[in-house]
């Protein structure tokens, strides 16, 4: 059941009376202010019924909370939904693992063990619904009838990229989780781009480490997931990085090689036990 201040603030977001994090936690975090907004909530209602999504914001009991300190406009405030809202309870058994578009069948294969090892240890995989190997942690978690977590940057009507509509509903039926601070399309080119970047502070969020699996070093090719690795360090998350001495002259695990020369640690079974 949605609490009635959810669907004001989905209205209010969806209106465009609420434009960004920043601005809510500024001038709306009061819920007395709030009410002052008229709203047809059983419209509103109506309509999330019918798209069958879910909503929750900060003023409600169970809105997953997060220990990191963080700054307003990266402090969430509202989701809207499809799955296990639960899973976002416990940080502790979650883990993001992130990486390219285009990964080699071997860079998957190697993936695939590691997903099965997380999740042989109870672990819920969180990505983010991409292609490549976004899709792999969510697939070998569903092959393994394991629940993952799933952050979009789109929003759930409008699913990104539209391939992975399928699998978004995989990952439902499978008692995962949909997740997105978006009820609107973004209005232009930057506001799109700027979406990817705070979906990856998210998987970190509700992540207890984060394992990049590959990444082209910057400028050399898609690189989105080094946005989730550094946040992670800055949120104080343990940062894992897939990486053998055979994959040095390998460009797309150029940015893992680069990671491992600062010293991170390379993910093997040891590191997913000390998790």
């Amino acid at each position: 059941m949605n609490s009635n201040i959810s669907l004001k603030l989905f209205s209010l977001i969806k209106t465009g009376v609420i434009k960004t994090n920043a601005h809510f936690w500024k001038s709306f975090y009061n819920g007395d202010y709030i009410n002052t907004f008229p709203c047809d909530l059983q419209a509103v209602e109506q309509e999330l019924k019918d798209k069958g999504i879910n909503v929750i914001c900060v003023f409600d009991e169970n809105f997953p909370s997060v220990n990191v300190k963080l700054k307003n406009s990266e402090k969430p405030f509202f989701f809207a939904y499809k799955g296990d809202i639960t899973l976002l309870n416990n940080v502790d058994k979650n883990v993001a693992v992130i990486g390219i578009l285009t990964p080699t069948n071997e860079i998957v294969e190697r993936e695939e063990k590691v997903v099965k090892s997380l999740i042989e240890k109870g672990y819920n995989i969180v990505s983010g619904l991409a292609k490549g190997c976004d899709a792999v942690a969510h697939n070998e978690s569903i092959k393994n009838n394991a629940k993952t977590i799933a952050f979009l940057p789109s929003t759930i009507e409008k699913i990104y990229p539209k391939e992975n509509t399928d699998l978004a509903n995989a990952i439902v039926n499978n008692g995962g989780l949909i997740i997105t601070e978006y009820v609107n399309e973004p209005k232009n080119k930057y506001e799109n781009v700027k979406r990817f970047i705070e979906r990856d502070r998210l998987q970190t969020l509700y992540s207890k480490a984060v394992i990049l699996i590959a990444s082209y070093r910057k400028n050399e090719g898609d690189s989105g997931s080094r946005h989730a690795f550094e946040k992670a360090k800055e949120y104080g998350k343990k940062r894992l990085v897939m990486y053998r001495e055979i994959d040095a002259t390998d460009l797309t695990l150029g940015l893992n090689k680069d990671y491992v020369m600062q010293g991170e640690k390379v993910v093997s079974q040891k590191e997913i036990e000390g998790l």
